[in-house]
């Protein structure tokens, strides 16, 4: 993190250049861009979620409650994650208080994720809801929220990658000196908005759907354009004792096995498709010639039965004729 730096994105000209500060005062108190970007993008992810509430056969109770346990589980999870990561930083001695300096920063998004699902499962449970039909309801908050949020990121001068020199670089000036760097921030919030959109399209058109679909939609995408980005950045993570950024790996993993779920739901639901063969072809022409057999089969005597029944008598229709004649005056 850079929070003194100012930015500059050469592609726009040379004067365009932003010195943001990373918070504004309200009565004594700080409010930080990064904490107003991550609840806007909980607002609108509700937003959305409460306008396609049926996609996911829930209640605007249930989409209040699950974004509540999204803050809830999400920003614990998050914490714990980033700090099992940066262990000397949180439990050596004298350091115990950082664990709930939330405003110092050290959130880690893959631990929000993990400790919201787990929360979405123990209110499935509660409120008898199919854990996929919440998952679902997840993928497309996560897609909103993540997009939104990471431009707090931008604003603190982190989650930037390497240094580069593509058009799009992005300047990070402090001390008269300026360095340009992939601006991976950007990268990500990009890749969830065009995953958004995918997702958004294919809801609307696929015929073929089952719960937790879109959530897997969700983590397959997600983690292939993290594998991808985290290989850029500076400030990733370390699996302990190796060099091995965790969060890349983890979204290595979760890509492959999603894409495998998915895969595999795929081609069993080809298989259960009754599909009409030769075989079945042929069964249907048996049966029709069947009925044919037997419509032939019938004696001439039942037909004749049939119709004498179905003729009215002549006293019947006598009677009829006469009663149905007006009487004169």
């Amino acid at each position: 993190m850079n929070p003194d730096a100012v930015i500059s994105f050469p592609l726009f000209g040379d004067n365009f250049i932003l010195d943001l500060p990373r918070y504004f005062t309200i009565f004594g108190f700080n409010i930080y861009y990064y904490g107003l970007f991550i609840t806007v993008g909980y607002v609108l992810a509700g937003l959305y979620l409460i306008k396609r509430r049926k996609l996911f056969d829930l209640t605007k109770d249930n989409i209040l409650d699950i974004i509540i346990i999204a803050i809830l589980c999400g920003l614990v999870g998050a914490r714990i994650y980033y700090m099992l990561f940066n262990f000397e930083d949180f439990f050596a001695p004298g350091k115990w208080g950082n664990i709930i300096r939330f405003r110092d920063g050290g959130l880690a998004v893959y631990g929000g994720i993990i400790a919201s699902g787990a929360g979405f499962y123990i209110y499935s449970r509660i409120k008898k809801i199919p854990i996929g039909n919440l998952l679902d309801a997840a993928g497309f908050g996560l897609f909103i929220g993540q997009a939104v949020g990471r431009w707090g990121n931008f604003i603190n001068r982190e989650a930037f990658g390497v240094e580069t020199d593509l058009p799009w670089k992005m300047g990070l000036t402090t001390g008269g000196v300026t360095r340009y760097y992939h601006p991976a921030f950007l990268y990500e919030s990009l890749w969830n908005i065009t995953g958004l959109l995918v997702i958004h399209i294919f809801s609307k058109k696929s015929k073929t759907k089952y719960p937790g679909q879109y959530f897997l939609f969700y983590v397959a995408w997600y983690g292939l354009g993290r594998f991808m980005i985290e290989g850029l950045r500076t400030d990733s993570l370390l699996i302990w004792g190796t060099d091995l950024r965790a969060s890349q790996w983890l979204a290595a993993f979760s890509f492959l096995a999603a894409i495998g779920i998915l895969l595999f739901n795929h081609f069993r639901a080809k298989k259960s498709e009754p599909v009409l063969g030769e075989d079945a072809e042929d069964a249907v022409d048996e049966e029709d010639a069947e009925e044919l057999k037997e419509l032939d089969g019938a004696s001439k005597e039942d037909i004749d039965d049939e119709s004498e029944d179905d003729e009215p008598d002549e006293d019947e229709s006598d009677d009829k004729d006469i009663d149905s004649k007006p009487d004169e005056e």
